[in-house]
């Protein structure tokens, strides 16, 4: 598992490598991945007006900014991910200003999926290959102590009841999970991520 965990990070984008690696593959008409297409590529470009939105308007709450600057340890979140996913694309923004308010506690690293299937076996959500997922490591120790995703607890609840009550996940679904991550404000990610590593420092992990 160490030397799972080492190679993906060998391997990884700083936040900025991977937003450019994105943007130069839409430039080539192409996403990231193993699969290419157009809706794809759509769903990429789509991702991409997201983010440049969310990089202005995302606001880290004083509350995550007092714990990410009073960590006891450095840790890296290394994050899987892939361009076209519209979860990373909502997430990813979040979690590197997160990173940016730590005073350097905290290291982000992104690796694409479909280019680290051993890693993303170690972190499959019931069975499936969903993501993003953030894996959170201890710098000195140099092992990982929790994992997060692939999205906040309310909108996996959201997509969960939708399933049960139409049997597939459609357009409509899609919007409406849009539309949580518009009005939550990326606060449920704030929240959760910083319950971890409250979590971590307690041992209770």
């Amino acid at each position: 598992m160490k030397s799972i965990v080492a190679k993906a990070l060998f391997n990884s984008y700083s936040y900025s490598e991977y937003r450019k690696l994105v943007t130069d593959l839409l430039s080539e008409g192409k996403s990231t991945g193993d699969q290419q297409s157009e809706s794809l590529t759509h769903y990429t470009s789509l991702n991409e007006a997201r983010m440049n939105r969310l990089e202005k308007t995302i606001k880290i709450s004083e509350d995550a900014i007092s714990q990410l600057q009073n960590l006891e340890h450095h840790y890296i979140w290394l994050v899987i991910s892939e361009g076209w996913c519209g979860d990373a694309a909502q997430i990813l923004p979040i979690i590197n200003k997160m990173a940016n308010e730590s005073n350097k506690k905290v290291d982000l690293r992104i690796v694409l999926r479909d280019q680290n299937d051993e890693l993303m076996s170690q972190y499959l959500t019931n069975g499936g290959r969903a993501i993003p997922k953030v894996i959170v490591i201890c710098k000195e120790a140099g092992i990982v102590r929790a994992d997060w995703g692939p999205r906040p607890k309310e909108a996996a609840e959201l997509i969960i009841n939708y399933k049960k009550e139409f049997g597939v996940l459609d357009d409509k679904i899609k919007t409406d999970l849009q539309l949580w991550y518009l009005a939550d404000k990326g606060l449920s990610v704030q929240r959760e991520l910083m319950q971890i590593m409250e979590n971590i420092k307690y041992n209770r992990l």
